[in-house]
């Protein structure tokens, strides 16, 4: 199983601008930065929607680590599954967890804890525990 490396700086920096335009885009459009919100606002019907700035944030984060990568000369690596089944069946379970849970990990881990929402944090102990118990079955229990 492929592993990352810790990186403090870069993870620090990365923390600080999500941060900022979670910031940024409550202050600008009164909205939280949801992913998984953002994400629906471009699927008709699309409900109080702008879809210009939601494919705008999308992009944005497809298209940031491209652009860092060229200004630093740093090329980055990420690793994806090539397990298609898996990644379906992880795919679904993240899209069910979301809607059930009435948002994702950036609207309630970033958005919703900054808030004090009492929803926002028990989801985020939901997702965190799972994680937890993910990192633990695959590395521990499941790795051969």
């Amino acid at each position: 199983m492929p592993t990352t490396e810790f990186t403090p700086i870069g993870s620090t920096l990365g923390g600080v601008l999500i941060g900022l335009a979670a910031v940024l885009m409550m202050a600008f459009n009164g909205r939280i930065a949801g992913i998984s919100g953002i994400l629906g606002r471009l699927i008709p019907p699309y409900r109080e929607a702008d879809p210009f700035g939601a494919l705008s944030f999308l992009l944005g984060l497809i298209v940031a680590p491209l652009i860092y990568g060229a200004l630093s000369g740093t090329p980055f690596n990420q690793t994806v599954s090539n397990n298609a089944g898996l990644m379906i069946v992880g795919g679904l379970l993240v899209g069910f967890g979301a809607g059930y849970g009435g948002g994702c990990t950036s609207g309630h881990g970033v958005c919703g804890i900054a808030r004090l929402s009492p929803r926002s944090l028990i989801a985020t102990a939901i997702f965190m525990t799972t994680g937890f118990a993910t990192v633990f079955v695959m590395r521990h229990v499941w790795a051969s």
